[in-house]
């Protein structure tokens, strides 16, 4: 998919949403004439509005998509005044221009407010999945710094084996070499000492 079909896709919504808000002036006007659907047809729109604003909040999130959203009602509706302005012959439901211009704008904005309400609803299920990923990501993290600390255990338990053996073979060496040293002092204390009784022996001769 090319970027130009991207941008044109992501936008595509925003484009609906406008031409939906624009589209609901036209209804029980002396144009389109619903009567016994007006509800009906008031209702597709809120809904398409709707699917709009989700469609907007995963394509272009929530702080962008909110402005490009709010930026398409207030010009809608400052485009459905005009409208309504010079050609309140065929949207005349009320006498009073002002009443008109009220009345449309309520709708414009109704409408731009379930584009609105489509984003929040798809913003606060995208975020309640995100704190599921991240509970199970915790979870994962915790299992693994559990599975390390038994490994360090493991491994400190093996060092302080491998301390003890080294320490008693040292102390047993260490033994040896002590009786060693005593047999060897013993020794030449015999030696010695057998000298000691040559000599006597020799200048008593």
């Amino acid at each position: 998919m090319s970027a130009l079909t991207k941008k044109l896709s992501n936008y595509g919504a925003v484009l609906l949403i406008g031409v939906l808000i624009f589209a609901s002036n036209f209804l029980d006007t002396d144009i389109f004439i619903f009567g016994e659907n007006h509800f009906a047809v008031w209702f597709v729109l809120s809904i398409m509005c709707f699917a709009c604003g989700w469609f907007i909040n995963r394509t272009l999130g929530w702080q962008y998509g909110g402005k490009v959203v709010f930026a398409v009602t207030i010009g809608v509706t400052f485009l459905s005044i005009f409208m309504i302005t010079f050609f309140r012959e065929y949207f005349a439901s009320s006498e009073l221009l002002f009443e008109n211009i009220i009345l449309y704008t309520l709708r414009n904005i109704t409408l731009g407010a379930m584009g609105f309400f489509g984003m929040a609803i798809q913003q606060l299920l995208g975020e309640d999945r995100e704190v599921v990923l991240l509970r199970e990501k915790i979870k994962i993290l915790e299992e693994i710094r559990y599975d390390r600390n038994k490994e360090s255990e493991l491994e400190l338990k093996e060092a302080q084996l491998k301390a003890k053996e080294i320490i008693l073979e040292a102390q047993s060496q260490s033994k040896n070499m002590i009786l060693k040293k005593q047999r060897i002092e013993n020794e030449l204390k015999e030696f010695i000492q057998a000298e000691k009784e040559l000599i006597k022996k020799y200048e008593e001769l």
